[in-house]
């Protein structure tokens, strides 16, 4: 049984990806301005799995595709009803509508068996190259009665005119193209056979793409011609660049959604980026929710220019939305990020971590580093880094002014004298009795007054081990006294040895 909704039929758009390999970006890109032309319009978004080619897809591929749409939150609005819910179409079980449609064609003699080896393919492909000319079947089997063997379609000489959503009037010479495989039987249909015979049994009005299809849009358009099908309108969306403009490719770098997900991005934050490669609303506003995307999104306002994937700005974009995240709720997120240990500790103890840390991510799985010395046991310490100011910080102190391993020393014991008095163990009264002590230490050594750090930044790096970390304070109240107290003391040991 086919679960349908009842939504406006008029509009109806799909997503058909080959589950020969994980989620790529841009197919989910593509994914994405689908669905928001379709709910722009009351349309509808279907998902339609083109596994056709038996060797290559694999299942595990299927369920990939269907996970990380659903993690992006772009549903599909119709298909095969699978414990209640829409499951996506499935070419593999299309097979005897296809087969139909070739038989078909084979009756009316716009298509026949072509029994030409691959060797004898090569060697004319081979021989028209070295004249010069673009290599096409040159239609040996056309007029032959062969009963076996692949399946071509007569490709007639004409010029092919359609008017492209985003890149307007185009015009191909099909002269150029040759008679091409459509099936390499009557129950194994190739892509461009099979891709308009779902686009018109399933009533497709737009086919939004990428660029790379572009070429393929005449066969497509020939083929609805031979069979008395509608044409759809399409439109052919931009390359997805690298930033050196190069095209972005499976060998190079992150280019699953899976990678993204797994790395900690959220789907919100992919979904605002991924509109912008290729579009833009026009205005200065870069932080759109799917829903205001529904609103706002326009292919005419898509470029034909390549798209730059800028994974800066896609870190900007998720940091922001880490920002924006409830506590407790990125807090649920973090947790697969942290160790084992962090299950135990109370909630409350974890969302502070969680907490504190939050302003420098830019994405979940930063937190594994930046957290990683509340759950150490023993820290490692740099002699150097104890030292302010510290070896990053560019500009030195005024002679007589840089901190040796004594003034250290003294510092963090300094620290420590200051912290066993303190009774309520909360980051107001640590804050208050270290920045009262930050000023008389500073005026007993002869520092700035107003340069806390010569106190402030052994103590920090005492309680992380780390150049980059939230402030003492902060870290001091989550730590614990004990800890706290543990940690300064082992730095001060690690200097003398």
């Amino acid at each position: 049984m086919i679960k349908k909704s009842k939504d406006n039929k008029d509009v109806r758009l799909r997503f058909p990806p080959s589950p020969t390999g994980p989620l790529h970006i841009g197919g989910a890109r593509t994914a994405l301005f689908n669905y928001l032309f379709a709910k722009q319009h009351k349309g509808k978004f279907i998902l339609r799995i083109e596994d056709t080619d038996k060797e290559r897809s694999k299942l595990e591929w299927v369920q990939e595709i269907i996970d990380e749409l659903q993690w992006l939150a772009i549903s599909w609005d119709e298909g095969p009803d699978i414990d209640g819910k829409f499951g996506p179409y499935k070419q593999s079980q299309r097979i005897e509508i296809y087969k139909k449609y070739l038989e078909q064609l084979l009756e009316e003699k716009k298509a026949y068996y072509c029994n030409c080896s691959a060797e004898e393919l090569e060697a004319k492909r081979q021989d028209q190259s070295s004249r010069g000319l673009a290599p096409k079947y040159d239609g040996t089997c056309r007029d032959k009665n062969n009963t076996s063997g692949v399946i071509r379609f007569k490709i007639s000489n004409k010029k092919v005119v359609f008017e492209d959503l985003v890149r307007g009037k185009i015009e191909f010479d099909t002269g150029l193209i040759g008679d091409i495989v459509i099936a390499k039987d009557v129950e194994t249909p190739l892509y461009h056979f099979a891709v308009v015979i779902d686009d018109h049994e399933m009533q497709i009005s737009h086919v939004i793409r990428g660029e790379e299809h572009l070429s393929n849009t005449p066969r497509q358009i020939l083929l609805q011609e031979a069979l008395g099908f509608s044409q759809p309108i399409y439109g052919h969306l931009p390359l997805m660049l690298n930033p050196d403009r190069s095209k972005m490719s499976k060998r190079v770098g992150d280019v699953a959604v899976s990678d993204y997900h797994k790395a900690g991005y959220l789907p919100e934050a992919l979904i605002n980026f991924m509109a912008f490669l290729g579009w833009n609303p026009g205005t200065e506003k870069e932080i759109f929710s799917l829903s205001e995307l529904v609103k706002e999104f326009s292919l005419d306002r898509v470029q034909k220019a390549g798209a730059i994937f800028n994974v800066q700005k896609l870190d900007s974009i998720n940091s922001f939305y880490i920002r924006q995240k409830p506590i407790a709720k990125l807090t649920a997120l973090c947790l697969s990020y942290l160790p084992e240990s962090a299950q135990k500790m109370p909630k409350k103890t974890l969302e502070k971590i969680i907490e504190i840390s939050r302003a420098r991510m830019k994405k979940l799985s930063d937190i594994t580093v930046m957290t990683e010395f509340f759950f150490a046991e023993k820290l490692a310490y740099d002699k150097n880094l104890l030292k302010w100011p510290p070896p990053r910080a560019g500009s030195r102190p005024e002679a007589g002014k840089e901190m040796g391993d004594n003034d250290i020393k003294e510092a963090l014991e300094t620290s420590i004298d200051t912290l066993k008095g303190i009774k309520k163990w909360d980051i107001k009264n640590i804050e208050k009795v270290l920045l009262e002590k930050s000023t008389e230490f500073n005026a007993k050594k002869g520092y700035p007054a107003e340069n806390r750090g010569y106190l402030l930044w052994p103590l920090r790096v005492a309680l992380s081990g780390k150049s980059a970390s939230p402030g003492p304070f902060e870290i001091a109240e989550i730590l614990g006294k004990e800890t706290t107290l543990n940690r300064i003391q082992d730095a001060i040991d690690s200097l003398n040895k």
